[in-house]
């Protein structure tokens, strides 16, 4: 099993920034996906989770309106498009796959680094 996130980097306040994660070797298509984030200091969060049809998503409060999750099952890829950053959101980012969200986790990926700041 392999999670591998890219697209992180340093950003200025107000920027943009699209995740990827990647994964291989469990039936993507039929797990949640869910983003963690977990910033210096902090307790990792749950930032959002997608279901495994693509119908259902869910966003944390802080995220909201901000933050778009999406997942592309014919290239076992989820997605978080994270726009009008903030240093808040300076944080490692995980993707995560498990049976529904906010459950058990089953696989974590490596982490990519956020980096909001000018």
């Amino acid at each position: 099993v392999q999670l591998m996130e890219s697209g992180g980097g340093l950003v200025q306040p107000g920027g943009s920034l699209r995740l990827s994660c990647a994964a291989s070797g469990f039936p993507f298509s039929r797990q949640y996906m869910t983003w963690f984030r977990q910033a210096p200091w902090k307790e990792r969060e749950g930032v959002s989770c997608i279901s495994s049809s693509d119908i259902t998503t869910y966003y944390s409060d802080s995220v909201k309106g901000r933050f778009t999750i999406s997942r592309d099952n014919a290239k076992n890829t989820v997605y978080l498009q994270m726009n009008s950053l903030k240093s808040e959101h300076t944080a490692v980012y995980y993707c995560a796959t498990g049976w529904r969200c906010n459950g058990p986790i089953d696989y974590w990926g490596q982490g990519t680094q956020v980096t909001v700041s000018s």
